[in-house]
């Protein structure tokens, strides 16, 4: 139950560097620092990371699956058991997604209509029927800080009166959305961009969305096969359409590269499975850049991932024992670098934060880059 007390949603914008902002999101369980990266907490859980653990590395807000956990355990079981925050022991900001992306890439015999999307769980085959209503019927349950619309995501490339098609029927759908938004004291639905790789329809679609009014609002439908230089643009036609007042987030991005150059053109908050889902496949982002942990070059390499670092899965362990764990498939090869990459996203974020109101936001980012590009410490001889 929301107290008395709850403050109401709202987003600062404190600084800005160009185009990228410094900002504050005020939700009914604390405030979240932008540029933001939320962790990707699928099914309740950040894979292989205690609670504890991921908001010392500085998370503000977690993301929380709709169509997995409407699947397992149930949005009415979590309800019963005092909602996503108490259910997973994370008393901070939770976004939950609409579920209609995982619709169209898992789910089994889907079929779409204006009412919604029907289809069969790729658990068990059991028929659902979700509907903008039931959506956030879902997300209002699962108690979640801030809700999304169910849209229609298409993969790129797609022909135009495809892309203008699912843009419209999203737009519908924000409408159907915003009326069924219970809007509890502290809590924000947030409205979607669609237009695939159109930059004419990505602004209908922005224009469209500002006329119904949500308290943020996301670009959806990138990354999700195009080249970056396309989503960049995408991002340039669209988030000067956008308000000034209210949170951008762009939605499954990505890549350290992906969100330097995204929160320089205005983007606010991300998401991505990309650090959590590397590091269980020997993947470790670092200041460097990438290095691969499977490579036999880490064999006998006595030294870390990266002597400086404040994170102790990066600044203790060496390389060589991070190889074995991940040749032999122990699980605390995957710990140990999910806690190295979700340190180093936030570290990338938290460092952005910084150069914003010092107005070096260009040039900290060329320096991030350079790192990058200068590439891993050499092997040992």
């Amino acid at each position: 139950m929301t107290e008395p007390s709850t403050p109401e949603f709202g987003f600062q914008h404190l600084a800005s560097d160009g185009a990228a902002r410094l900002g504050l999101v005020t939700t009914a369980h604390g405030q979240i620092r932008t540029p933001a990266f939320m962790p990707v907490g699928t099914q309740a859980t950040v894979k292989t990371m205690y609670p504890d653990q991921v908001r010392a590395l500085g998370s503000d807000i977690l993301l929380g699956n709709t169509y997995h956990l409407m699947l397992r355990p149930g949005a009415e079981r979590v309800a019963k058991l005092g909602g996503l925050h108490e259910f997973m022991r994370w008393p901070h900001p939770i976004l939950t997604d609409s579920g209609g992306f995982q619709v169209m890439s898992l789910a089994k015999l889907r079929k779409l209509d204006e009412t919604g999307v029907t289809f069969q769980s790729h658990i068990d085959g059991r028929r659902y029927h979700l509907t903008p209503e039931r959506s956030l019927e879902i997300q209002g349950l699962l108690g979640s800080d801030i809700q999304m619309q169910l849209d229609e995501c298409v993969a790129l490339p797609a022909p135009r009166n495809e892309i203008e098609r699912a843009m419209l029927l999203s737009l519908r759908w924000a409408e159907r959305s915003k009326a069924a938004f219970f809007g509890k004291r502290g809590h924000g639905l947030f409205g979607i961009v669609q237009g695939g790789d159109d930059e004419a329809l990505r602004i209908q679609s922005a224009e469209g969305l500002n006329a119904i009014g949500f308290h943020g609002y996301a670009v959806g439908g990138l990354a999700v096969g195009e080249p970056q230089d396309v989503m960049l643009r995408m991002l340039e036609a669209v988030c000067p359409v956008l308000p000034t007042d209210k949170p951008r987030y762009l939605m499954g991005v990505g890549t350290p590269d992906d969100i330097v150059k995204s929160v320089l053109r205005g983007i606010d908050m991300f998401d991505c499975v990309m650090p959590s889902r590397a590091g269980r496949h020997g993947l470790a982002y670092t200041r460097r850049g990438k290095v691969n942990l499977r490579n036999a070059r880490h064999a006998e390499d006595p030294r870390p991932l990266d002597d400086e670092s404040l994170c102790p899965a990066t600044r203790d362990y060496s390389r060589a024992y991070l190889h074995h764990l991940v040749r032999t498939d122990e699980a605390l090869g995957a710990m140990l670098l999910t806690w190295n990459n979700l340190h180093y996203y936030q570290d990338l974020m938290a460092g952005m934060r910084a150069a914003i109101p010092a107005g070096r936001l260009v040039d900290h980012v060329a320096e991030v880059q350079a790192a990058w590009q200068a590439g891993d410490i050499p092997a040992i001889a």
